[in-house]
């Protein structure tokens, strides 16, 4: 795969101005510290502006206002992490496997798969599976019976994916995750134990999402778990049963979500957030990490909690309604001591 390019040709791709030699070929990506010759830097955050002026890069990626006072190749652009984003797809070292079926992949005689998709060692593939164009299914991954992959979906090593799963477009699954297991339904079933209830539901992901390395989303009870376009989930999230998260929302490592919980469109759960069940989370709503969601949440905007000691769970609940009353008792106090 060609890892070289001119500056010129990563330029037009990116539409960026160019200042300096586009001739100059560009084989590879490396931070501004670390960057040497034949590499593409870039500079986003202020704070490694220092860092500018002794980088070795052959070129960076610029705002128009760090170019000012830059004598090197530069590529100029308004939003230059999206540049890089964007490029970084040029210098991927991840194998891209032609099209191409393995003699020990072994695939149901009922399973509709098209030409051009490869299917690696040891991929089981049940009855009544469709397999759209472009798809790469590798090692050890199963697709269970009546799931569907659509166009250019990547499944690496390793992934389960259960009956009645329906991806969408370009969806790419990390090694580890399983889609579709049973959720967590049990009814209590009066002398001790538990009634497995059987989850008869599905799970439905948009277009263009990315799950993460052993990330769980759970099959619906009754009905599909929903998984909207343009989601992204880091490594180790856990969907619930029936739960729907709304198009372009980013989940990192341990976030959760609950039994049928419902999260709005570009909203972003941070490390370990979670979300109880039931509950409404609104579009365009951050949570930060560890946040703990009890309850809906109407407003766009930030949210945090705050973690307490360990203590019973009827004190940590009278001294979590205390905690949110601090700033209003903080200002009673303030206006009390004025008056001395």
């Amino acid at each position: 795969m060609k890892r070289d390019y001119s500056l010129a040709e990563i330029a037009a791709f990116l539409e960026a101005e160019l200042h300096g030699d586009g001739s100059v070929r560009i084989s590879g990506l490396n931070t501004l510290q670390n960057a040497g010759a034949g590499e593409l830097a870039f500079l986003a955050n202020p704070k490694y502006s220092s860092q500018l002026p002794d980088s070795r890069a052959e070129a960076v990626i610029l705002g128009s206002e760090q170019a000012k006072s830059f004598s090197g190749n530069c590529l100029i652009l308004d939003n230059p992490y999206l540049g890089y984003a964007k490029i970084s797809a040029w210098f991927t070292t991840a194998s891209c496997q032609g099209a191409s079926i393995h003699a020990s992949a072994v695939i149901h005689a009922s399973a509709m798969i098209k030409d051009d998709v490869y299917i690696g060692p040891h991929v089981v593939i049940d009855a009544g599976a469709k397999i759209e164009s472009g798809c790469s299914i590798e090692a050890n991954s199963f697709i269970g019976g009546g799931s569907v992959l659509g166009e250019n979906c990547q499944i690496a090593s390793n992934v389960s994916i259960y009956h009645d799963v329906v991806l969408g477009s370009r969806v790419r699954v990390h090694s580890g995750a399983v889609i579709g297991a049973d959720g967590f339904g049990f009814a209590p079933n009066g002398e001790g134990g538990w009634q497995k209830i059987h989850q008869i539901g599905g799970v439905r992901i948009g277009d263009d999402v990315e799950i993460g390395a052993c990330t769980a989303i759970d099959r619906g009870a009754l009905g599909d778990t929903l998984i909207g376009n343009g989601v992204i989930m880091d490594n180790h999230v856990q969907i619930a049963h029936n739960a729907v998260v709304g198009d372009n929302t980013a989940m990192a490592a341990y976030s959760g979500v609950a039994g049928s919980a419902v999260i709005g469109r570009n909203c972003v759960l941070g490390g370990d957030a979670c979300v109880v069940g039931h509950i409404t989370i609104c579009d365009n709503v951050m949570l930060t990490a560890k946040t703990l969601a009890t309850k809906n949440i109407t407003q766009p905007g930030s949210y945090s909690s705050i973690v307490t000691p360990m203590m019973k769970t009827a004190d940590w609940r009278k001294n979590s309604v205390r905690i949110g009353q601090l700033d209003d008792m903080a200002k009673r106090l303030k206006r009390v001591e004025g008056d001395k």
